[in-house]
């Protein structure tokens, strides 16, 4: 299976959080064809698609952030400090190429760590790396040619193209979370040949999901006013060394998109993608929320006076790593049940308790 074009183009497009206008502006891009193009202040982007009758307005919404590294101070020795945006473990960004992303344009980098001094003849164990061990190298000689290439606020993301691995299954960064705005506009594309859903369909690309107060989900919810939601997102496969099946269910690569089912998720919107998965015969896992989800589906539960949201969510190995890995088979089986959940919102279908 090819990794589709506009996949491709997502995850190679640099848009840490705070800093999506570029990914955003491909997102947009390719949405004009489908239907009318809408964005806001805050950057996010969302297509809509019109219904063709009085069903449920639907939004599917990814987030288009990436985390990254920022830099947070220029030594006088030509070498930044760096820190992170969004969540990842430190040793992750240890010998990494970057990109840096400064007024210039994309400055290449190496992100390296904190020299440990070990006294001779003694066996002492090496502590963790921290972040504040991170340093970033851009190959200046000293502080004042440093200043020149980067300023401090400047991100940096990790380097290097999608990786095709065996049979259907890619390694890249960013796949959290340009994959679930793919998602979204993918669907949105199906949805508009076939004629529209019978309510209107709106993909929407959320900005600002990786630094936690979901900032992007929040207003494009507010602005765009959904009765139902579906949040598309990637999730931890434990099919690895150290997973652990038996806490949130079983989540395996290639097993189908999972649905997640919560406290903080509609339970009608479960089940009628439970049954939606089961009557187009979907390979699908459900898993196992016990309070909040931690995605976009948190902020648009609360928008207005309650949306009736889901969780659809991709299995991903290595997540906030530069070789995130995924099957592209879970994708577009995620595609086809947004789409087939779409089809089934008819007129007179309510979520209401």
């Amino acid at each position: 299976m090819p990794l589709p074009e506009l996949l491709d183009r997502l995850l190679t497009t640099p848009g840490p959080s705070g800093q999506e206008q570029a990914v955003a502006a491909v997102w947009r891009e390719a949405a004009a064809p489908v239907g009318e193009v809408s964005s806001d202040v805050l950057g996010n982007s969302w297509v809509r698609v019109p219904g063709t009758a009085s069903g449920p307005t639907l939004s599917v919404v990814g987030h288009i952030d990436e985390i990254s590294a920022v830099i947070t101070h220029l030594g006088d020795d030509g070498i930044a400090a760096v820190r992170p945006v969004g969540g990842f473990a430190p040793h992750t960004m240890v010998g990494q190429r970057v990109d840096v992303l400064t007024r210039n344009g994309p400055l290449p980098g190496v992100v390296v760590a904190r020299v440990q001094k070990r006294r001779r003849g003694r066996s002492e164990e090496r502590k963790p790396v921290e972040y504040e061990d991170l340093f970033l190298d851009v190959g200046a000689k000293a502080g004042d040619e440093l200043k020149e290439l980067v300023r401090i606020g400047d991100a940096a993301v990790w380097h290097g193209a999608p990786l095709a691995l065996h049979g259907t299954r890619l390694a890249s960064r960013a796949i959290d979370n340009r994959m679930g705005c793919y998602v979204a506009l993918e669907a949105a594309r199906r949805i508009a040949e076939q004629g529209g859903s019978p309510g209107d369909f709106i993909a929407v690309a959320a900005v600002q999901e990786e630094v936690g107060d979901f900032a992007g989900s929040r207003t494009s919810a507010f602005a765009t006013g959904p009765q139902v939601s579906l949040a598309v997102d990637v999730t931890h496969a434990n099919d690895v060394r150290g997973g652990e099946p038996e806490d949130e269910g079983s989540v395996v690569l290639g097993g189908g998109p999972t649905i997640a089912r919560g406290p903080s998720l509609h339970p009608a919107v479960f089940e009628l993608l439970y049954e939606t998965a089961e009557a187009e015969k979907i390979p699908f896992a459900v898993e196992v929320t016990r309070g909040t989800t931690s995605t976009d589906a948190d902020a648009v539960f609360l928008s207005r006076h309650g949306v009736a949201t889901g969780l659809v969510s991709v299995p991903l190995r290595y997540m906030h790593s530069p070789v995130e890995t995924v099957d592209l088979e879970d994708i577009e089986r995620a595609v086809q049940l947004v789409v087939a959940f779409a089809l089934r919102l008819e007129p007179g279908l309510s979520f209401a308790g």
